[in-house]
């Protein structure tokens, strides 16, 4: 029987701002996955936070976008918005863009990878979510990863790797995909995905047999909402070790740190801010954006567990060998922000018109006047 690993997120309600989802509201979802579990719906489940995000990972043997898993995801988080709005929080029910559920989570707000997989003899898992941030930004992460040995050593020196992988690309802005085999074509999957505001990864898979390495959310929530409710605040998942990269070879982007785009309303390139969980907040500009990175174990179906039945999870971030990173990403942060509301510090006028600004600049458009 095949495995399958849903990890669904929403934005649902924070405090104080955009910063941190308080405890009542992940209680909440708690109590619903472990329902779930308890009827069989789920095998297993962890539920934690990315910063503002509510993450609800499931393990069970219902396949990819299983209108069963999805409803549960879409009920737990419309019972943690209710809290929410109760608190009077920000952003209470921010990305449930819906008013009922419709057989699929798909483009109704919440973010999700999924992936079902025959299990190997062991099956490691890394999981990353980002807050205020947008899905391109796992793009320089994938590439380091599946693409450029200079990263990866195994894609030189592991036969089960050197096959390379395929990456399928999302045209975000036409809703178009396309895939495309490396090291073949290399130098055509830079092109696509280094222009981030419009080309993201949605799946990876190994060149040689097709078995899938990684999966990666791709809503953008301002399409689906012909507004700024947001940013993306993505997540992703991926196969490790045996045939794959290495759990190493998967965290060793994180040795220096990146920009993305995002940060405070949306609108401004950032440092990718790589923390532990108890430092998942968004706090400085409501950001700098961040990224946890959690290690799991998949055993016939379930979370590896302890003798308790609690799910192992290991905090992959919170190790000191990214300090290096963090100290990076402040002192880019710093750099930035003393551009002020300029370029390049704020986004180009193509990602910006997915913002607020437009509104701002509806007044003074009948004020201009053609030139001689």
């Amino acid at each position: 029987m095949k495995t399958t690993v849903s990890l669904i997120k929403a934005d649902i309600g924070s405090i104080p701002g955009h910063v941190v989802v308080p405890k009542p509201l992940l209680d909440i979802a708690e109590a619903r996955m472990a329902e779930a579990k308890e009827t069989g719906l789920i095998n297993s489940y962890y539920v934690f936070h990315a910063g503002d995000d509510t993450e609800l990972l499931m393990t069970h043997n219902r396949g990819e976008d299983n209108e069963d898993i999805h409803r549960l995801a879409w009920d737990t988080f419309m019972a943690c918005a209710e809290k929410a709005k109760k608190m009077k929080l920000h952003g209470a029910g921010q990305d449930l863009l819906a008013d009922a559920f419709s057989g699929n989570i798909k483009g109704m707000g919440p973010g999700y990878a999924e992936m079902e997989f025959e299990e190997r003899g062991s099956e490691p898992i890394v999981l990353f979510a980002a807050d205020k941030t947008e899905p391109a930004a796992f793009n320089y992460l994938f590439y380091k990863i599946y693409a450029d040995p200079g990263n990866t050593a195994g894609l030189v020196i592991d036969p089960k790797l050197t096959c390379g992988f395929s990456f399928e690309v999302l045209d975000g802005l036409n809703n178009k995909s396309v895939t495309l085999s490396t090291p073949d074509e290399l130098y055509s999957l830079l092109a696509l995905i280094g222009a981030t505001e419009r080309y993201m990864i949605k799946k990876i898979t190994r060149n040689d047999d097709g078995a899938l390495a990684a999966a990666s959310s791709t809503t953008k929530i301002n399409y689906i909402a012909g507004k700024y409710v947001g940013k993306d605040d993505p997540v992703c998942m991926l196969r490790a070790q045996s045939g794959f990269p290495a759990v190493g070879e998967i965290t060793s982007p994180f040795l220096h740190t990146y920009m993305v785009a995002g940060w405070m309303r949306g609108s401004h390139w950032a440092p990718f801010f790589p923390v532990g969980l108890k430092d998942s907040r968004c706090t400085l500009f409501d950001g700098p954006p961040r990224i946890v990175g959690l290690g799991v174990q998949i055993c016939n179906g379930e979370l590896s567990s302890d003798d308790e039945g609690n799910p192992i999870v290991v905090d992959l971030f919170s190790d000191p060998s990214f300090d290096l990173a963090r100290e990076e990403a402040l002192q880019m942060a710093s750099f930035m922000r003393r551009h002020g509301t300029f370029q390049p510090a704020r986004l180009g006028p193509g990602a910006m018109e997915y913002t607020t600004l437009p509104q701002c600049l509806a007044a003074l458009e009948h004020r201009f006047k053609d030139e001689d």
